[in-house]
């Protein structure tokens, strides 16, 4: 090869192979194409015509740009959408923090926990509930809030911080009365104090998609760090550590 050559490439004249090795390699190798997609740009189709035998390559190479088409303008399709949904979501969120930032007082708050939030996220039941042994009153209480013993929150959340589950049979322990409802749910476990019991945040929704496992968590597990500051607050709280 001369030294003008690209480093690398190689001229017809520099590979000793006939059109017959070069089918037979092909016949024997019925992938190759898929392997090495970017050749098929540097091939000459052939005219469009069929019969003796002549294969229409060129109809295949345009049915297989088509389906790649296809497919990017799906994922793209699909990307707005999921682009739409989290700016969505974000935007509820937002608007959850600034209504808990407003609350003027423990009533308040609580109320904006329990009914606010469904309202605000476009869910249909939130609940608050706070763990304890019976004998000790939590320092949160209220209407709305549900108290359930020792250890149920880790039981629920199966040692998570947020558990997130879809097409689910709610349990009325969490929900109450609007249990029928709920067929996806979000769990986020509240630690709100080292002199407070444990605590869980429960969203519920009727669509069984709305929460399901493997979707981002940034966004509730933001929401519960700030009901977790706004409450410790209120109670005039320590914090956890």
């Amino acid at each position: 090869m001369r030294k003008t050559e690209e480093a690398g490439a190689l001229r017809p004249a520099d590979l000793d192979l006939s059109a017959d090795v070069v089918a037979a390699f092909l016949r024997a190798h019925p992938d190759f194409f898929s392997k090495h997609a970017e050749l098929l740009r540097h091939l000459e189709a052939p005219k469009r015509h069929r019969g003796n035998g002549v294969v229409d390559f060129q109809h295949y190479m345009v049915e297989r740009l088509q389906r790649d088409i296809d497919g990017m303008t799906r994922e793209r399709h699909d990307l707005i959408l999921t682009a739409r949904d989290n700016l969505l979501n974000q935007t509820r969120v937002h608007a959850a923090v600034l209504a808990l930032l407003e609350a003027r007082d423990l009533a308040t708050l609580l109320q904006g926990i329990t009914t606010d939030l469904a309202l605000v996220l476009d869910l249909d039941v939130a609940t608050l509930v706070i763990e304890s042994n019976g004998d000790n009153i939590p320092h949160v209480h209220g209407s709305g809030v549900r108290i359930v013993p020792p250890g149920t929150v880790d039981r629920w959340l199966e040692g998570r911080k947020v558990l997130l589950r879809d097409h689910v049979d709610a349990d009325p322990a969490l929900f109450g009365e609007a249990v029928g409802l709920v067929k996806s749910e979000a769990l986020l476990k509240l630690e709100i104090s080292r002199l407070a019991p444990v605590g869980l945040l429960a969203f519920g929704s009727r669509n069984p998609e709305m929460f399901h496992p493997g979707q981002g968590t940034e966004l509730v597990g933001f929401l519960a760090r700030t009901v977790e500051l706004r409450l410790r607050a209120e109670l005039d709280l320590p914090p956890q550590q």
